[in-house]
């Protein structure tokens, strides 16, 4: 009886033994390809980088890191890029291009456009009348926003209001030197010629413009879409990353200094003393779920109105929008 008594509490320490090293084992991490864009669309993603490098995310996230939404595009479509952040108006085109390869998980960027000016003379939207705005984003949001803004006051461009195209880095080059007078640009570039050209204010926010037009929708310029394939095959670490990424943007947000750094360090803006200005302009947000169609749909019927391909000649179906 002993001996049956002795053995059998060598098979229950054998037991608890191989159960406690079956509790021990780590969770096999989702490897999940993340598309980011350099300035106000990627900043929310610095610190979740950071932490990605330091090994203490859930899952494992290999960064792209491009300053062209166009090939973000590319790397999503090519089926490179699992999870991205894109302009809306390019998530919408992406999901039209790719008959609805890609889905809306979140939107994370507000408004983040500012007019600027050398001088004093514009404090409206009517104030523009007769001047030539030099501006980023042909074919994006920037251009759309811009002309929408400018028809609801009553200013034709072409006639009230000339618009001159410029890249980014050109334009800011010129801005910070004095060579424009009136310019738009998102934060963080508007925030750089702030900084370099004292004689630059900010005279009018776009976002604030937006909402005077009280149209029924949000100015949401930035978001983030997964694949459709990826989404099925993948929903908790799909979770996982909205989780991370939403921790994230709280941490950006409550911590601009630091995050800063990050932002400099990763890639995302050049300069850490920019970024870390640039955050409490950048209206960075975490919105997933029901309440992102809620938010944006009123969004994208003003950008078909305005213009169909905007975003991809149609507007997203329901299938685009992850309300789970």
């Amino acid at each position: 009886m002993k001996k049956k008594i002795s053995l059998l509490l060598v098979l229950l320490t054998l037991l608890s033994v191989l159960l406690a090293c079956q509790k021990q084992e780590p969770k096999e991490k989702t490897i999940i390809n993340i598309g980011v864009l350099k300035g106000p669309t990627g900043i929310g993603a610095s610190y979740l980088l950071e932490q990605n490098s330091n090994e203490k995310t859930e899952n494992v996230y290999k960064p792209t890191i491009v300053a062209e939404a166009t090939e973000m595009v590319s790397h999503v479509a090519a089926g490179e890029v699992d999870i991205a952040a894109v302009p809306t108006n390019v998530a919408a085109a992406l999901y039209n291009k790719t008959n609805g390869g890609v889905k809306l998980l979140a939107l994370n960027t507000a408004g983040v456009l500012y007019i600027l000016e050398n001088g004093n003379s514009i404090n409206s939207i009517e104030d523009l009348k007769g001047k030539t705005i030099y501006t980023v984003g042909q074919g994006a949001n920037p251009e759309y926003v811009l002309r929408y803004i400018l028809s609801q006051n009553s200013l034709t461009v072409g006639e009230d209001v000339q618009l001159e195209f410029l890249d980014s880095a050109e334009l800011t080059t010129k801005a910070a030197s004095g060579d424009v007078d009136v310019c738009m640009l998102p934060v963080p570039a508007a925030t750089t010629v702030l900084i370099k050209n004292q004689n630059m204010r900010s005279a009018l926010d776009l976002t604030a413009e937006w909402e005077k037009l009280n149209n029924g929708s949000a100015l949401t310029m930035g978001c983030v879409v997964v694949r459709s394939d990826f989404y099925e095959n993948n929903k908790e670490a799909v979770q996982t990353f909205l989780k991370e990424y939403e921790e994230s943007i709280k941490y950006v947000i409550d911590n601009p200094a630091t995050a800063g750094e990050l932002c400099e360090k990763h890639e995302i803006v050049p300069a850490a003393a920019v970024a870390t200005k640039a955050i409490p302009d950048a209206n960075l947000i975490f919105v997933s779920g029901e309440e992102v169609k809620n938010m944006i749909k009123g969004y994208y019927q003003v950008l078909f109105e305005a213009d169909p391909k905007s975003i991809g000649g149609k507007l997203p179906q329901d299938d685009f929008y992850i309300t789970e």
